[in-house]
């Protein structure tokens, strides 16, 4: 039986801006993007996003390149902002309110980050970009999605990936791989699937919050997966 989410986070890489090019952020893949989440307003659904930063600047490469990690970590942060501005821009040329709220305090440029205010953007129906991780060095965006959907009482955590689920090997390399469609936490752990570090994945298991992996590339995978559809692998 198909069950909707009324309330759901999306983590996306900064690479899903990259498009074309090889570094920063490709305006047309921002306005793909945009019309895919478009949908999600359609289906009256309470989207919330992460957005990494990896297609301007990744802190912990620049660490093990002599950089000291915490600022490296800080300026990682900051390309994320970008990133989650960039969208901004390309959904509301879409007619989406939306919402940038910052863990990091960027006042000319966006919200702070305040759990219950954005908890009401949500009520009122606009998308909310959570930008800047959590505010915090040595964490990840993927903990920092993990933590905010949380917070939000999100009922799911979105993983958009390049490929249509997780499989038991890599595809590209092996064609006879075998897609999950669904697995748990310890499964994933033990066989080190690494979807997400393991911090974000320990923080979604004790907290009882599934993890749906999909393929971003194919168009209405995101309307499919909050509508219900048996889209991508489900990690319980």
């Amino acid at each position: 039986m198909k069950q909707k989410k009324r309330r759901v986070l999306l983590k996306l890489s900064g690479e899903a801006l990259l498009g074309e090019r090889e570094y920063g952020i490709d305006p047309k893949m921002a306005d793909r993007l945009a019309k895919e989440l478009k949908h999600v307003s359609e289906v009256h659904a309470e989207l919330a996003i992460v957005v990494g930063g990896g297609n301007i600047f990744r802190g912990y490469s620049a660490s093990i390149n002599g950089m000291d990690r915490a600022t490296g970590d800080y300026m990682g942060m900051i390309a994320t902002v970008m990133n989650a501005l960039a969208l901004q821009d390309a959904l509301e040329k879409e007619g989406v309110e939306t919402r940038v709220m910052s863990a990091i305090n960027i006042p000319q440029v966006c919200e702070p980050y305040i759990r219950r205010r954005a908890i009401r953007h949500l009520e009122k129906g606009r998308i909310v970009i959570f930008a800047a991780g959590t505010g915090d060095p040595y964490f990840t965006t993927d903990t920092a999605a993990a933590l905010r959907a949380c917070e939000i009482h999100a009922e799911a955590l979105l993983k958009a990936t390049k490929v249509d689920g997780i499989y038991d090997e890599d595809p590209k390399t092996n064609p006879q791989a075998v897609r999950f469609e669904t697995i748990t936490f310890q499964e994933v752990l033990e066989r080190n699937l690494k979807i997400m570090d393991a911090s974000a994945l320990a923080l979604c298991r004790d907290n009882n919050l599934p993890i749906i992996v999909f393929n971003l590339l194919e168009p209405g995978t995101i309307k499919q997966v909050i509508t219900g559809e048996n889209v991508g692998t489900t990690v319980r």
